[in-house]
């Protein structure tokens, strides 16, 4: 079972009480934007087995949106942080280095 913590209001919850958002870190595409890069923003996920960065809301707690890095083959869970956040936090980045010497980026 997967157990993530929610960063506003710090309860460590399992995946039953939280509703899945998808991969993070998209970058959007609205009204003027060419087909392809709509259709890319739509429709193209990475779906990788390892490391993955992905938004959460606790449903079933404080509502609120935030993202999460896991590793999609163990479910090790490596942080949360606070869904306004552009880009994963580097003691986030640094704790996946330490763990997966060879991991490239999370771009």
């Amino acid at each position: 079972m997967l157990t993530l913590q929610c960063p506003y209001c710090g309860a460590r919850v399992e995946e039953t009480e939280l509703a899945p958002g998808g991969e993070a870190h998209l970058k959007r595409f609205g009204p003027g934007s060419s087909d392809a890069d709509f259709e890319s923003y739509m429709f193209a996920r990475k779906n990788p087995k390892g490391v993955h960065f992905e938004r959460w809301r606790h449903a079933y707690g404080c509502g609120k949106w935030f993202l999460a890095a896991r590793c999609t083959a163990t479910l090790e869970v490596f942080g949360t942080y606070p869904a306004q956040t552009t880009e994963p936090p580097a003691d986030l980045i640094a704790k996946i280095k330490e763990k997966r010497p060879t991991w490239e980026g999370y771009k």
